[in-house]
């Protein structure tokens, strides 16, 4: 079985260990906007960026990775 990793933000995601993605939120004290990365052992990965528009984006293109994987 090969696996497949996605790279994000300097992180290197195997997306057979994605469990969840969460929405795009407003980040705690004024960081821009977020969504979380829920792997199956419970570690939750914060990706975070600048503008809601960048990460629509990325969240947008990451999902479309893990429905191809």
């Amino acid at each position: 079985m090969s696996r497949v990793i996605y790279e994000l933000q300097g992180f290197a995601i195997v997306l057979g260990k994605v469990a969840l993605i969460s929405r795009v939120f407003v980040a705690d004290n004024d960081e821009g906007y977020q969504f979380n990365i829920t792997f199956s052992a419970d570690l939750r990965l914060p990706i975070k960026f600048p503008t809601r528009n960048e990460a629509d984006l990325e969240r947008q293109l990451f999902l479309s990775a893990l429905k191809d994987s």
